[in-house]
């Protein structure tokens, strides 16, 4: 297996939502679909999980087709399931019925075996005032770092 360290992290995400809790979960993929991810062919546009019959799925979540595929491509934005133990997934069912907790893929990355996992983040939605202070944090810490660096 290759270790190519992939490591796609989906900015908006924490500027988007407050994370409260967070989860490494295995995504069901095709064979094209595992070369696009290590190709880092991924984009979080717009894609949230949402529970179906009791099991986690990512919506929208683009991974780009794989040129070589052949007949054998997928579709870029199909549904994916995600892999969980049954406690995880029964805590944050529970947890997602809370007003406002959404749960939003924070990072896909390849891990040391070679398999593609996603970091998945229960978030509450932030107000206004909030975005306006991590953009004020972030830029603190920008200015800090050039006059130390």
């Amino acid at each position: 297996m290759s270790s190519d360290n992939v490591f796609i992290k989906n900015r908006p995400a924490t500027f988007e939502y407050a994370i409260e809790d967070k989860l490494k979960a295995g995504i069901v993929l095709t064979g094209s679909e595992i070369k696009s991810v290590r190709d880092s062919k991924v984009s979080f546009n717009d894609s949230y999980c949402l529970f179906i019959n009791g099991e986690l799925w990512i919506k929208s979540l683009y991974i780009g087709e794989y040129v070589n595929a052949g007949y054998a491509g997928h579709d870029p934005v199909r549904e994916r399931k995600l892999l969980l133990t049954k406690k995880e997934l029964k805590k944050w069912q529970n947890k997602i019925k809370e007003k406002g907790l959404t749960i939003v893929p924070l990072n896909v990355f390849v891990n040391e075996k070679g398999y593609a996992k996603i970091e998945i983040g229960l978030g509450k939605g932030k107000k206004l005032h909030d975005k306006r202070d991590s953009i004020k944090k972030r830029d603190v810490e920008r200015e800090i770092k050039r006059h130390l660096g």
